[in-house]
């Protein structure tokens, strides 16, 4: 993500012009590591579409070695939080979907994520999106809870 590119809180982009409401740091300039951890912190605090983009970076990273998956099934978790936080029901069941199975696929525990635990969370979910995929109500709240950690 360009850092200048205005945008929500949500990640929606803006107008060209209009303030920017979302301040991220500029992945590209750190680790794998970094990112990831970062990615983590910005999960618990609330903000999904800033931890998709830091996954999405640890993505890229990983392209070509056996962690590609796992941090591309991070990034669609980020990225199924934030459809979920839009209102879009389809979306957060399909990206999570997605996600639960390339994140689990590592076992249960992997560069500090319970991936178990993490699972069991996202099956919840993804039932919940899949019976208001047809719904006019909006998707309940998300619970604040953190990524599962498993050190």
């Amino acid at each position: 993500m360009k850092p200048e590119r205005p945008r929500d809180e949500l990640g929606r982009p803006l107008p060209a012009g209009e303030p920017n409401r979302l301040e991220l740091p500029y992945f590209d300039e750190m680790t794998l590591e970094e990112c990831h951890e970062e990615a983590i912190r910005l999960f618990d605090a609330g903000n999904y579409f800033g931890a998709h983009e830091a996954w999405e970076t640890c993505w890229g990273y990983a392209k070509g070695t056996d962690e590609e998956e796992f941090f591309k099934g991070l990034a669609q978790l980020g990225a199924g939080y934030t459809h979920w936080m839009r209102g879009n029901a389809h979306g957060a069941a399909a990206l999570l979907g997605r996600a639960a199975a390339r994140i689990e696929d590592r076992g249960p525990r992997h560069r500090g994520i319970d991936a178990a635990t993490f699972r069991a969370r996202l099956d919840r979910l993804i039932a919940t999106a899949q019976r208001y995929e047809s719904h006019i109500d909006p998707l309940p709240a998300l619970a604040a809870e953190p990524v599962p950690r498993s050190d």
